[in-house]
């Protein structure tokens, strides 16, 4: 046995020692899941990554939901709701006797809390943000509560993923008497309606969560799920293979074939809203040129990285709406074919020769599929076209406060989103009102008024052919000014051992375990 082979299963089986006498194997009512990442908190207004949603969403519930295997919208805390005609009110009629999992009750009072927490700077909880998604409710001018079981928000201005937004890990309703009582610390300490309560957190090792007998929608078949960050892929692997864990999320595409040859397991496999790309700093050189911005998507090879790198296991970017919104997707639009020859003759034109590029890169982190790999490929290939990339690489939480704060100090970065509404990416991170400083993720700088005109209509439309037809344009646009480099659309998959059942993946990234058993 090699060097290397033997530091990897002793890895593995201190881990497993180390798990087991908590959390055994042998025990059929606990599910233990590897993550791809220690959380960022437990508190919904304040995580961002779906690392952290797959946990919360089973904790919590909002006042919509998306149905299982669909983005279509149900009922979740709101039994039913009404939008008036011209869009400017949404009034919810809530569910009667749900209670949070410390015992206080699910009113009205506690939704209006949930938003204003987040959108209201003199709201005494404001502090205990900071709230990096609550511009998908920016929409909401005031609140009403006329009693306990009714719920008014009336918009600003019409707002055609308002119900959709509703429906995500930022909409999700948290406990007013919890979050008085935690303060700052409510991401450590969650409250919320789900059908697992919280129990533990020691940092770097699990996240336990336990079924609440009280669950309005019934208890859990599983009486605890633990949740193990395991950063390291290649052992996240061996923890599965071992026993380690029961299942786990983003198997790297090297060890699908594994997982699905082997009758131990079970390998699931879907499509999603999913986009990996690399932003590009449009407020300095060389990316304020967009020559040298459609260089790159020319200069590298996605074909490549999607077949070599990923295996098969994600498509080619065409730009920011993946085809998962089928009914927003511009399939005019093609990806950049592979043509290096065309990226040297722009990067010629526009005198970027030996431009050195500074590349942020992630060891590991939700949806960012095999990015040091990736990153080096990218490297080589604008290498080849006559850019010089510096790469540096840092832990996934770091990586995202350095990132989302925007590109000050870095010409380039990976990132990846999964999104249920074909509004959100585009909007958050291309419109020039999203700058890092202004409350989004635009953190390349980029602006485009037209851009900015097409995203605003899109979003006050509901008429679902005009909002299709103005996505279209939004597509043809970034395109062609080519503020990132479009690279992949994942299939998001995980594996699970042929003992669990009822386990699937969702649409919107996110997993649902009330139902899933493990025999």
């Amino acid at each position: 046995m090699g060097m290397c082979l033997r530091r990897w299963v002793a890895t593995v089986s201190l881990l497993f020692a180390f798990s087991f006498p908590l959390w055994g194997d042998e025990n059929s009512h606990v599910l233990l899941l590897g993550q791809v990442a220690e959380p960022q908190s437990l508190d919904p207004q304040v995580a961002t990554a779906a690392n952290d949603s797959r946990i919360l969403v089973n904790i919590y519930e909002g006042l919509v939901r998306n149905s299982d295997g669909s983005l279509k919208l149900e009922p979740a805390l709101a039994e039913s709701w009404n939008v008036s005609e011209d869009g400017l009110t949404y009034t919810f009629h809530l569910r009667k006797g749900v209670r949070f999992h410390d015992g206080s009750p699910l009113d009205a009072q506690a939704v209006k809390f949930t938003f204003e927490r987040m959108l209201n700077r003199e709201h005494p909880y404001y502090h205990t943000g900071p709230f990096p998604l609550s511009f998908f409710f920016s929409v909401i001018d005031n609140i009403e509560t006329p009693d306990n079981a009714t719920v008014i928000f009336r918009l600003k201005e019409p707002f055609a993923p308002f119900l959709s937004n509703l429906a995500i890990p930022a909409g999700l309703i948290v406990s007013p008497t919890a979050v008085k009582q935690y303060d700052k610390n409510f991401g450590r300490h969650p409250s919320g309606t789900g059908p697992f309560k919280f129990t533990e957190w020691t940092a770097n090792q699990r996240v336990v969560v336990e079924a609440n007998d009280q669950y309005w929608g019934g208890r859990p078949s599983l009486q605890y799920v633990v949740f193990r960050p395991i950063t390291d892929a290649n052992t996240r692997v061996a923890e599965m293979l071992s026993g380690g864990i029961d299942a786990m999320v983003e198997v790297p595409a090297d060890n699908v074939p594994l997982f699905a040859s082997d009758k131990r397991f079970h390998l699931y496999q879907a499509t999603g809203p999913h986009v990996w790309y690399g932003m590009l700093n449009a407020s300095r050189p060389p990316f304020d040129d967009v020559r040298v911005r459609q260089a790159v998507n020319y200069a590298v090879n996605k074909q490549n990285i999607v077949k070599y790198i990923l295996q098969g296991s994600a498509d080619v970017a065409q730009g920011p709406i993946p085809s998962a919104f089928d009914w927003a997707f511009d399939p005019e639009t093609e990806a950049y074919p592979y043509d290096p020859q065309k990226a040297r003759e722009l990067i010629k034109a526009a005198g970027a020769e030996g431009q050195k590029i500074i590349f942020y890169v992630t060891e590991g982190g939700s949806g960012m599929l095999d990015p040091i790999p990736m990153a080096t490929a990218i490297q080589a290939d604008l290498k080849a076209v006559g850019l010089s990339v510096e790469i540096q690489t840092f832990e996934w939480n770091t990586y995202l406060s350095k990132v989302n704060s925007g590109l000050k100090q870095a010409h380039m970065a990976e990132m990846a989103w999964m999104t249920n509404d074909p509004d959100t990416l585009p909007f958050l991170t291309l419109h020039s009102g999203s700058w890092p400083e202004k409350g989004g993720f635009n953190s390349g700088y980029y602006a485009n008024k037209q851009l900015d005109s097409l995203l605003d209509k899109a979003r006050v439309t509901n008429d679902m052919a005009e909002r299709a037809r103005l996505y279209r344009q939004v597509q043809k646009r970034v395109h062609q000014d080519a503020p990132w480099l479009f690279v992949a659309n994942w299939k998001q998959n995980a594996v699970a051992s042929a003992r669990i059942s009822n386990f699937k993946l969702q649409p919107n990234f996110n997993l649902l375990l009330k139902d899933v058993h493990k025999d």
